[in-house]
């Protein structure tokens, strides 16, 4: 059997190990695929494992070779899954394994809009705090999240982590999702509309998959709703918002700072205008990427190959 991993640099840029996927044939490993290499690439390939670079129809119509797609991440839009299942062509996706990393760089990022640590710790870098007459200082406002309002659109795994740490900070959480699961669990909680929850939060954490309902979901109009004190969080999928709309917004002073780990393109455009806004942090989408997470990711794509080898397919996408 023919393995081809088309874009391997993503998960695994030589920090882990390609070795346990041998034991079910052929590997072929290659860091980066552009699109006019997909198909030369992949030709011959009865598996292609693949992270961002996409496989569509066309494509799969040229590889009738092509058995089971393996997508190295959750989100599997990049997959034409409906020429997929019609060529009979398996499709699995691996959810859940960034779950605590993706929690952990939103409070990353809120924190530092709270405390503004990297800023600071640059001032006394710079020497003022030596020069200085007092024994303290601060150059930014600082602000405590315990009895702040937590708003998450988005309540899966994920949203729920976050969850989990805002009231570990005393926060009150509201959410907001297109299922009301059972939350009775919690305190000091309550399910809200987004329309409710952007008016409430002092903070706004989007964690909902990109769908055409949500595609947008932060425009001009939402971001007004929102408390001039409040901050924008964003580590799920870059087009939920829009660039421009939010830059003008921070500008304008419509919300007060946003911490960004995902942008409507990747890579951004040099001329993004978030790039230039007020209080506007901004991680080159590595929300995913700590070494924790990738080694689970990696340890999920070879168990669902082996699944799908031995005739027990799991993490299937049906769709």
């Amino acid at each position: 059997m023919q393995i081809t991993i088309l874009d391997g640099h993503t998960l695994n840029p030589g920090d882990l190990s390609w070795d346990a996927l041998k034991q079910f044939g052929n590997v072929t490993i290659y860091e980066r695929t552009a699109p006019h290499e997909l198909l030369k690439h992949a030709e011959g390939a009865d598996v292609l494992l693949t992270n961002k670079c996409p496989v569509g129809g066309e494509a799969m119509e040229q590889l009738p070779q092509l058995k089971y797609i393996g997508v190295t991440a959750t989100g599997y839009n990049i997959i034409d899954t409906q020429t997929a299942k019609s060529r009979g062509v398996v499709v699995t996706n691996v959810p859940g394994y960034s779950t605590a990393s993706v929690a952990q760089l939103t409070f990353a990022l809120l924190l530092e809009l709270t405390h503004h640590v990297q800023r600071h710790s640059d001032t006394v870098m710079a020497g003022k705090w030596s020069a200085s007459p007092d024994f303290s200082y601060w150059d930014y406002p600082l602000m405590e999240l315990e009895g702040k309002t937590m708003g998450i659109i988005g309540f899966g795994t994920i949203g729920q982590k976050v969850a989990d740490i805002a009231a570990a900070f005393g926060m009150r959480v509201i959410a907001s999702s297109r299922t009301h699961t059972n939350q009775s669990h919690r305190v000091n909680f309550n399910w809200a509309t987004v329309e409710e929850l952007l008016q409430q939060a002092d903070v706004v954490s989007i964690h909902c998959p990109l769908v055409p309902e949500t595609q947008g979901l932060m425009n001009k109009r939402n971001l007004q709703r929102m408390k001039p004190s409040a901050f924008l969080l964003n580590t799920s999928r870059g087009p939920i918002v829009v660039d421009h709309d939010l830059a003008e917004a921070l500008n304008n002073g419509i919300i007060a700072g946003a911490g960004l780990d995902v942008l409507s393109a990747e890579p951004p455009p040099a001329d993004n205008p978030l790039f230039k806004a007020n209080n506007c942090l901004i991680t080159p989408h590595i929300a995913w990427a700590s070494k924790e997470a990738r080694t689970r990711l990696m340890e999920i794509t070879v168990n669902n190959l082996a699944g799908w080898v031995n005739g027990k397919a799991q993490n299937v996408v049906d769709k």
